[in-house]
């Protein structure tokens, strides 16, 4: 299936969309794809947050906001992901789990791609009515969201 059709059935069904993602095999091609999709997309989402920033401080050009808003969502944070995809991944073996550690990497890195229609929302809100409440419900919203991918992937990573 398509990358987006995948987003929008695991809304539906998230254990069984990672299900089927663990079922094509081991693939780290296509985590770091996703990993680079999600970093993309985390870019944009803040971009019009960046924007605002930039408007009411001119000290920070715009400019020099998102060059370093890009290095760091498409450069640095893959790497982040795959370090804390690793500690989780010796947390479990500790605990006894037999998860993989391509399971928890796709897990994760899935989970971020899938919920970033939510960080897309949550950027808008932040760029056009700014730091609030509105915001902190959208971003809450996001928390739960992404928690509930990446717990209900990791729960069908276990068991299959």
């Amino acid at each position: 299936m398509a990358v987006t059709s995948d987003i929008v059935a695991t809304y539906r069904g998230p254990g069984k969309v990672m299900s089927g993602l663990l079922a094509q095999g081991r693939n780290e091609v296509r985590v770091l794809m996703f990993a680079l999709m999600a970093g993309l997309l985390i870019f944009v989402a803040m971009s019009p947050y960046q924007a605002r920033a930039a408007h009411l401080d001119p000290e920070g050009p715009l400019s020099v906001r998102q060059y370093w808003s890009a290095f760091f969502w498409i450069f640095v944070m893959p790497l982040l992901l795959y370090g804390f995809a690793a500690m989780i991944w010796a947390i479990s073996r500790i605990a006894g789990q037999r998860l993989t550690g391509y399971a928890v990497r796709l897990t994760l890195v899935w989970s971020l791609l899938a919920s970033a229609p939510l960080l897309l929302l949550l950027g808008l809100a932040l760029g056009f009515i700014g730091p609030g409440v509105q915001a902190q419900i959208v971003g809450v919203v996001w928390l739960a969201v992404f928690f509930w991918f990446w717990i209900s992937g990791l729960l069908a990573a276990q068991r299959g």
